[in-house]
């Protein structure tokens, strides 16, 4: 499988997780990430893996 083939899977993949999140996921991010000063990140896509929550100023990955 090609680079850009991968790649774009990945990013469907993770466009998809963003739109049906766990119950765990939407409790984390409405009641306390979504209202962070700080630029939080759902579904970042790393090379081939996919962070749930990143926030890049504090370099943290959930």
């Amino acid at each position: 499988m090609s680079t850009e083939k991968t790649d774009t899977i990945i990013l469907h993949h993770a466009r998809e997780m963003r739109h049906a999140m766990t119950r765990q996921e939407r409790h984390l991010w409405f009641d306390f990430l979504q209202s962070l000063p700080q630029t939080v990140r759902r579904q970042k896509v790393f090379g081939s893996y996919i962070a749930d929550f990143y926030i890049a100023s504090h370099k943290l990955v959930i």
